[in-house]
């Protein structure tokens, strides 16, 4: 595995004297940056010999708890781990009070043993190591959709959008709102100028379907790692960008239960080595929307592993409250062309440009989980050259035949069952997660809230 060269920290030290503080992190299970802040006198030593941290700091809940049951506790004596820096991730953090800088760092293959086989982005490599084996170079886009709240609640204690330039708490959806944009121009403002300053390429800003949420896009990119990397650390500079502005960045799938979720959608296609789209296909009115070969079979395999991947996809109890119908979020295993009621579509657009967009995921899965997982999938549907069946025209959701659960414990059943999952992202790896997710299932369950009283405190 490539990490950075000790030429970046220099670099970077000699452009930035004004830089006192590193954000130093890593990405774990739930997709959460957890790490350090270190004082710049650190940096270069990083680069040289690279930077201890615990063994636990990949076994965590989102509440930030350590599982036992990962085995990565007091069973290897919380071990140090050695990590070391990721190309390009050396940068500014432009919305800190004061200059900071941010490093993000993975496990290394062998020093960070044994915490390793849990770090999510080692499990995308080992993914992508094997389709380049067979002569296929992933490539992928990530879109991130969000809401932005305010930081106070509202009078009965519930989330609710931030308050406009115009002085109004959005209400109506306004779908594809140019004003709406307008309102929010100084936090897109600082948005994108934060973005340039990490070298993300985001592109189109769109207010989404509901009040307060926005959906911006990222470039797609021949390197895969690259482009989640990428997406991984775009989330994290929105958070930070609102946060400055005193509002809250949501990438909760279901914030609201009258109001659109927010997805996470991957566009992916597959290169040959110099580049060449291997989905490529004019799909004309004679052809039929079917697509090459390659692009049905990769189609065919996420479709065939779409259950036992359902986990990864949408990780919490939350994530299940999106799927309703004539949401825009998927219900069931289906496919079209240019067609938004599917979980796979393929858009519209050049040949050269053929890809497909993954539309399960939501705004909480972990980029690099969901990747890996995605990809595994398409893998699987090539060398069993597995067949979609045909491509759904027309509304999806009243054409659905084989739904998708809509529970966090059926998903992660079928997760734990499958020697699919265990092959595609290592048996290591999968002990990890699911110790974290069965974890959180219990603690979720086990706590007892408004909704329980409000329901049946006294009517039960």
């Amino acid at each position: 595995m490539q990490f950075a060269d000790r030429k970046e920290a220099e670099a970077f030290l000699a452009a930035h004297p004004e830089v006192r503080s590193i954000e130093l992190f890593i990405i774990d299970a739930n997709g959460i940056p957890r790490g350090k802040l270190l004082h710049r006198d650190e940096l270069l030593a990083i680069y040289d010999n690279g930077r201890p941290l615990p063994s636990s700091i990949l076994a965590l809940t989102v509440q930030g708890e350590d599982v036992e049951g990962t085995g990565l506790v007091w069973e290897v004596a919380d071990a140090d781990c050695w990590t070391y820096p990721l190309p390009g991730s050396l940068t500014l953090q432009p919305w800190r009070s004061s200059p900071t800088g941010q490093l993000q760092v993975s496990m290394h293959p062998t020093q960070g043993l044994p915490a390793t086989p849990a770090d999510p982005r080692q499990a995308l490599v080992r993914v992508v190591e094997r389709l380049k084996a067979d002569g296929f170079h992933p490539v992928m886009a990530v879109e991130l959709e969000f809401y932005l709240l305010d930081k106070q609640r509202d009078a009965q204690g519930r989330p609710q959008p931030a308050v406009q330039m115009n002085g109004v708490r959005p209400q109506a959806p306004q779908v594809y709102g140019v004003y709406e944009l307008e309102q929010v121009q100084p936090f897109l403002d600082d948005l994108y100028a934060a973005c340039e300053a990490q070298g993300l390429p985001v592109r189109t800003a769109i207010s989404e379907y509901a009040p307060g949420q926005l959906e911006l896009t990222l470039e797609h990119r021949f390197d895969v790692l690259q482009a989640i990397d990428e997406g991984v650390r775009y989330k994290r500079l929105v958070k930070g960008v609102a946060n400055r502005h005193g509002l809250q960045a949501c990438f909760m799938a279901k914030p609201f239960g009258d109001r659109a979720g927010s997805g996470m959608h991957l566009h992916v296609s597959l290169a040959d080595a110099e580049g060449n789209n291997l989905y490529a296909s004019e799909l004309s009115d004679l052809e039929g929307p079917q697509g090459t070969p390659l692009l049905r079979q990769s189609i065919g395999g996420m479709m065939a592993t779409l259950l036992d991947s359902l986990a990864i996809f949408c990780p919490n109890a939350n994530s299940f409250r999106r799927f309703q119908a004539n949401s825009y979020a998927p219900l069931a295993k289906s496919w079209g062309v240019n067609n938004r009621t599917v979980s796979f579509r393929v858009p519209g657009g050049p040949a050269q440009s053929r890809h497909i967009e993954h539309r399960i995921c939501g705004a909480d899965a972990n980029p690099y989980l969901a990747a890996a997982a995605i990809l595994a999938g398409i893998h699987k549907g090539i060398r069993e050259r597995l067949d979609p069946g045909p491509a759904i025209q027309g509304n999806g959701y009243e054409q659905a035949r084989e739904f998708l659960p809509t529970d966090w414990l059926t998903a992660l059943r079928a997760l734990e069952a499958s020697g699919w999952a265990r092959e595609a992202l290592g048996e290591e790896f999968l002990k990890v997660f699911l110790a974290i997710k069965w974890e959180e299932y219990r603690q979720f369950m086990g706590e007892v809230g408004e909704q329980d009283w409000r329901w049946y405190l006294h009517h039960a």
